[in-house]
């Protein structure tokens, strides 16, 4: 119990500390570098299936990579970019603050409901595979809709 509440609040705190990120990076033009670094950065979590405690099967795998990707459609939907000033910057949406808590409510709750079944590390392991998911699929359609109108700049400055 103490490790559910404990990861529940410092899920919480990286929630708060994304939308202060985000509001932030929404003041400066975006760039490849700054889509792509986050997920290359969050990966060496993956260090972690080093230790047998956290292996998870295959079948357990897929089941969180697939619901990672499912629960990143919000956060594509809601990532939007602009042309101002001949540089690309993100736009900050008001229902981003509201999406990542729904996504945290909701990954508690499923924490709750596979908890009593699976043990501690493979929880701990299906739950870094779907943030990575998530966060990789919505990097993935961010860098695509960014590539889309660095284009449209090239275009329009000739």
């Amino acid at each position: 119990m103490f490790w559910l509440v404990a990861s529940t609040i410092a899920a919480a705190f990286m929630a708060v500390a994304m939308i202060f990120v985000r509001l932030r990076g929404a003041k400066k033009p975006a760039s490849v570098k700054k889509i792509l670094l986050p997920p290359l950065f969050m990966s060496t979590g993956a260090l972690m299936f080093i230790f047998p405690v956290f292996h998870i099967s295959w079948s357990q795998f897929l089941e969180a990579i697939i619901v990672g990707m499912i629960c990143s459609i919000f956060l594509v939907r809601a990532s939007k970019f602009e042309i101002r000033d001949q540089a690309i910057y993100l736009i900050p949406s008001k229902s981003f603050v509201f999406i990542l808590f729904g996504l945290l409510a909701f990954r508690i709750v499923l924490k709750l409901i596979i908890g009593d079944s699976i043990s501690a590390g493979e929880t701990s392991g299906m739950f870094f595979i779907l943030a990575f998911g998530m966060i990789f699929t919505w990097r993935c359609c961010m860098l695509y809709k960014f590539i889309r109108l660095e284009k449209q700049l090239q275009v329009n400055a000739q």
